[in-house]
């Protein structure tokens, strides 16, 4: 194994890039929990939710015939899952490796970080998702289902039946990903923004899927993407190094 190793090309280890990782919390932290507080007090005083879910029913002729229709229950949200899992196996699988190969060494942080964020941005959505007794929306009177349609904070009545619909659970599988932007700051910051666009346009995406198939409201995704967002930033500022890998910000 070892005779095999030395022949395999080296990687080129990242240059030392001092500073490289430092933020601006007023960006990254303030300015997208305000444009989400925006975002969730338009939903509720426009009825965005209802709108748009409604809306989308009708257009599906009143009942919702994309729910197991082969592009959105199959590929995009069975395969869509699956690749998720394995992009994230692929990356834990590199963080192992940089154990072994000292020419992963400077790329060990990064990766665990990559490894980590996936993994608790995920689970934490699964978390509340169990514990929220939230309704799907093709459960609900008037688009398919029988139970009244309740908020956030509604009380709900003991007679119900639990649900687990809030926030949403598959969109997190894109939305993780906007780790890559931290990943990419701490190793080759002139990538971060399309790192970013991986995680935003995968999870939406996602997210855009299950509304069709009547999974979920638009607000269940704008939640799941500010905790992916939240999560990912709170870890990168825990674990990223004192000085970053990469080539110099641009």
């Amino acid at each position: 194994m070892h005779d095999t190793l030395s022949h395999v090309a080296p990687v080129v280890a990242p240059r030392s890039l001092p500073a490289a990782g430092a933020i601006d919390l007023r960006t990254h932290l303030a300015a997208p929990l305000a444009l989400f507080a925006v975002a969730l007090t338009l939903i509720w005083a426009y009825g965005l939710d209802w709108r748009l879910a409604h809306g989308l029913y009708a257009w599906e002729g009143y009942r919702w015939v994309l729910k197991k229709a082969f592009l959105t229950q199959h590929l995009l949200h069975r395969l869509g899952h699956d690749l998720s899992v394995a992009a994230w196996a692929g990356v834990s699988l590199a963080w192992l490796a940089s154990f072994r190969r000292d020419g992963l060494t400077a790329w060990r942080r990064p990766l665990g970080y990559l490894t980590l964020s996936v993994l608790v941005s995920t689970a934490l959505v699964a978390a509340i998702k169990a514990g929220s007794n939230m309704d799907c929306p093709w459960d609900i009177d008037g688009l398919g289902g029988t139970r009244p349609h309740l908020g956030l904070f509604d009380l709900r009545p003991d007679s119900l039946p639990d649900a687990s619909c809030f926030p949403a659970g598959h969109a997190s599988g894109g939305y993780a990903w906007m780790a890559l932007y931290f990943f990419f700051l701490m190793t080759r910051p002139h990538l971060r923004w399309r790192g970013l666009a991986v995680g935003i346009v995968v999870g939406a995406v996602f997210g855009i899927a299950q509304q069709l198939r009547g999974a979920h409201f638009l607000s269940h995704d704008l939640w799941t993407a500010a905790i992916c967002w939240t999560t990912a930033l709170g870890l990168f500022l825990w674990l990223r190094p004192k000085t970053n890998i990469g080539s110099a910000s641009r």
